[in-house]
């Protein structure tokens, strides 16, 4: 594999006026195919098996042409303190208002609150649905106007009005303002890691370039695929991270060459034959594992994967090609001011190894080799002291309750759940099967009142037949809220005591809805969590063992990324579900984790995490295979490797932490844990307990059974078999100086 990486360095920066075209043909490309497309959607989650959408499956089928998957608008009305919404003036401008929302050619139909009875107890209250003929995504601008305007009317009579539902959200996607966070960090540790303008800034240039060719093809898909607006803002976040990351090891490695005195165009095809060659491997990983998120069975999910893989493989395709042929445009401008003040003698550093003082790597290298015990064992035990809270994890849906207050969908989440119960904001949906039954009517009141007299429950609404007069749905409104722990135990309580209800009422029932559904998919992530880690582990492990050809180090490195996992996933619990430290985070309500986060934190973790531990071992392995001692080895691949995976750590974290501003729950769970995962990965994993484990195990770290070591391909990511292919190269580098070609 580096033999053919570097080759296509030496093309790339040979030919790069040519590959800089080719790239800007296809983002012209993708930017002039989205600006026709319909743009990403508002799909609700399914997951096909599970009960819950069995039984909404079986609505579509019952009763064809209700489009239950149609946009809806609440609009809450709020009355002055003292006053109901049923009197006099008040209730006069609550029916205009209403009246108002009919206008339209997508509204299908409007709810008068006093002739629904959307009245609270205490009249202060009320609410009207509008319900469109559309889907949520189909909703346009002026039909929200519309509902904005209705809402305005009734505010100045003095009302207070709220606005939510699913056709009031517009979507969302990359917002700008943790783009411009994450670049502005980024920037800041490039200049510092490099000491160069042009260095810091080519990484940023072509990871803005890899993403917006990312995001644009995502926009050119979405309709067509059903991608959501989570999709985009998952291709900005890991695009933007890995792009820049990718092309900094390989700029990095860049100026490494020039410094050992490799003529440009060599420099480049040794870089990417050398760092490219990590760059693929943490690309691949990251593919497979967000690839391998479609065996968990839910089709948004496996979208949100597979684009996320897209982005992903984007940037390492610009890493390998665009890189170094804007290398070839400015080949010295990216070197330090004091190798482009050397002019063409270029001093090479006399300090590797193990021998001199070194830099700060090898400094803290022989740090971690004289205490491997201690900073072992502080390592793990803080890792898992972090982890405990994870095991009261709990999974679940956030919806508008999670939005910050500043949003009239919050203030109209907390308008109703004040006026009508918490559980108002998700009532139960039953749906009953009456089909092989002598008397439907009989069979649904049945099932009602039994379903009317569980603790838990505190109203059900009366029943629709369909035109068959086969099935009914109604609707059991809990006493809690859609997210508490006791509106899961209430639909378990449910769906426990069925057996008893159906033969009494000769007919079958299922429980769905949005709060039913939500607890389902949880449920069902929940329980491939422990596989989809065994299985990424594992991978993990099958792959090291390839590229290292040792035992130890692929389980080392599978045990370093599941122990990191699991402190960010405590952290998570700790700040988003327990509320520690929630407001320095911007979280104003607390609850279960998004379902769908920890899995795609964990597929994505997997590939970062190989990323630094092939970018740190392999220099260390290299530097064992020329002979040094396992502890000089060490200190050796420190000495190159601890300065650039620190700065691209810092960058990713950068990056990941800019999107916990958002306001997407998903996005901004995703944001936090991933900051945190790189965090504990980065400098606490690779750069302090994996030293410390190979320190411990020395020479037993490369061992690799004989009959093993014939079964398995040779991966050469360390470059060895470079020196075959190398046509420009100075040959071996002597004690001293060489001469640079430039």
């Amino acid at each position: 594999m580096a033999t053919f990486l570097y080759r296509l360095g030496r093309g790339a920066f040979r030919r790069r006026g040519r590959v800089v075209l080719i790239w800007l043909g296809v983002l012209v490309a993708v930017v002039v195919g989205a600006a026709g497309a319909s743009g990403p959607s508002d799909e609700e989650f399914s997951m096909p098996g599970i009960e819950s959408q069995k039984a909404f499956d079986l609505m579509e089928e019952r009763f064809p042409g209700t489009a239950a998957d149609g946009a809806t608008a609440q609009v809450v009305f709020v009355a002055p303190d003292g006053q109901k919404v049923t009197a006099g003036d008040t209730r006069k401008a609550v029916e205009d208002a209403v009246g108002s929302l009919g206008g339209g050619p997508q509204v299908a139909d409007v709810e008068d609150p006093f002739a629904s009875e959307a009245v609270s107890e205490d009249g202060a209250t009320a609410y009207a649905t509008v319900t469109y003929k559309v889907e949520p995504s189909e909703v346009t601008d002026a039909s929200r106007t519309a509902v904005d305007k209705a809402a305005d009317q009734a505010r100045a009579a003095g009302l207070t009005v709220e606005t939510g539902g699913s056709a009031m959200d517009s979507g969302g996607g990359p917002g700008g303002t943790a783009e411009i966070v994450g670049l502005a960090a980024a920037a800041v540790v490039l200049l510092f890691t490099f000491g160069s303008l042009a260095a810091a800034g080519l990484p940023l240039l072509t990871a803005v370039m890899g993403v917006a060719v990312s995001l644009f093809g995502i926009v050119l898909l979405a309709g067509p695929l059903g991608l959501s607006a989570d999709t985009l803002t998952l291709g900005m976040m890991l695009g933007l991270a890995v792009g820049i990351d990718y092309a900094l090891f390989v700029v990095s490695r860049y100026r490494e060459e020039r410094g050992r005195g490799l003529a440009p165009q060599e420099a480049a095809g040794v870089a990417v034959g050398t760092a490219g060659s990590a760059v693929v491997f943490a690309g691949v990983t990251v593919v497979i594992a967000l690839a391998g998120l479609t065996v968990v069975g839910i089709p948004t999910l496996t979208k949100m994967g597979l684009a996320a893989a897209g982005a992903v493989t984007v940037a390492v395709l610009v890493a390998l090609t665009v890189v170094p042929a804007l290398l070839g445009f400015w080949p010295n401008a990216v070197l330090s001011r004091r190798v482009r003040k050397a002019g063409t003698t270029i001093p090479r550093d006399r300090d590797r190894g193990a021998g001199g003082r070194g830099n700060l790597g090898a400094r803290w290298a022989r740090v971690v080799l004289r205490r491997p015990v201690a900073v072992l064992v502080l390592g793990v035990v803080g890792l898992g002291a972090l982890a405990v809270p994870m095991t009261s994890l709990r999974l679940g849906m956030p919806g508008d309750e999670a939005k910050s207050t500043a949003t009239t969908e919050r203030r109209a989440y907390d308008a109703l759940a004040e006026g009508f119960g918490p559980g108002f904001n998700g009532p139960l949906t039953i749906v009953v099967d009456a089909r092989d039954t002598a008397d439907p009517q009989a069979a649904v009141r049945t099932i009602s009142d039994r379903i009317s007299d569980t603790d838990g429950i505190v109203s059900v609404s009366q029943a629709g037949f369909n035109e068959a007069d086969d099935t009914a749905v109604f609707r059991a409104t809990p006493s809690t809220s859609p997210t508490d722990e006791k509106t899961k135990d209430l639909v378990e309580t449910i769906r426990h005591d069925r057996p008893a209800v159906e033969e009494r009422a000769s007919a079958t029932f299922e429980v769905t809805g949005t709060t039913a559904l939500n607890i389902d998919i949880a449920a069902k992530v929940q329980s491939a969590l422990v596989p989809y880690l065994v299985v990424v582990g594992g991978l993990a492990v099958v792959l090291l063992l390839v590229i290292f050809r040792s035992v130890l180090v692929p389980v080392k490195a599978a045990l370093g990324f599941v122990l990191s996992v699991l402190a960010a996933l405590g952290v998570l619990v700790l700040v988003f579900q327990e509320g520690h430290a929630a407001d320095l985070f911007g979280v104003e309500q607390t609850g279960p984790i998004m379902s769908l986060m920890p899995i795609f934190m964990m597929g994505i973790v997997f590939g970062l995490a190989m990323d630094y531990e092939v970018f740190l071992v392999s220099r260390v392995r290299e530097a064992y295979t020329r002979g040094e001692t396992a502890g000089q080895a060490v200190v050796s691949g420190f000495q190159h490797s601890a300065r650039v995976v620190t700065a691209a750590a810092l960058i990713m974290v950068a990056v990941f932490s800019g999107f916990i501003g958002e306001d997407g729950s998903l996005i901004k769970m995703l944001g936090f844990s991933l900051a945190a995962a790189v965090l504990f990965d980065a400098f606490v994993v690779r750069m302090a307990i994996v030293p410390a484990v190979l320190a411990l195990l020395g020479d037993r770290a490369w061992w690799l059974p004989t009959w093993l070591g014939r079964l398995l391909p040779r991966v050469d990511v360390e470059g060895e078999g470079l020196g075959h292919a190398r046509s420009d190269s100075p040959g071996p580098y002597p004690d001293g100086s060489v001469e640079a070609r430039v």
